[in-house]
């Protein structure tokens, strides 16, 4: 997943107007303190915060590459170390267990079709046999 980059629209107008501004007077001052020089400094501040931000993302998306890459690798040394686990010891052995494995003589096996809850269980409700089967109560009598 890459981000998108930054790039300011407010910036690339902002360029625009100072160059045309420049070609009007190098050192424009249109007074209260609003200079060509401090408008080109804004300028060259928000670049260099654009670059780096933009730089920025580029080093994270690269990390969570590198990030996703690492936890594949974990996962599947994960698994190996189990299955290790179980070719020395076996499979039916505490020690499986305890590496995460589930014993052999442990798991459950079910029968094809059959839910894993056992069958002799009752229903979780019962109907009410008093109840016409549209909510109310009464039972119509003839």
């Amino acid at each position: 997943m890459m981000r998108k980059k930054r790039s300011s629209p407010v910036l690339k107008k902002a360029v625009r107007r100072a160059a045309g501004m420049n070609s009007i007077h190098p050192n424009l001052d249109v007074g209260n303190g609003l200079t060509l020089p401090t408008f080109s400094t804004l300028i060259e501040t928000m670049q260099a915060k654009e670059n780096a931000y933009n730089t920025a993302l580029s080093n994270l998306d690269k990390l969570y590459r590198e990030m996703l890459e690492t936890e594949r690798e974990l996962g599947d040394m994960t698994e190996h170390m189990l299955m290790g686990v179980g070719v020395l010891y076996g499979k039916s052995s505490v020690e499986y267990g305890m590496a995460g494995g589930i014993p052999k003589n442990q798991r459950r096996k079910g029968l094809r079709g059959e839910s894993p809850t056992s069958s002799s269980q009752q229903p979780l409700f019962v109907a009410n046999v008093e109840s016409n089967g549209n909510g109310n109560n009464r039972v119509a009598t003839s």
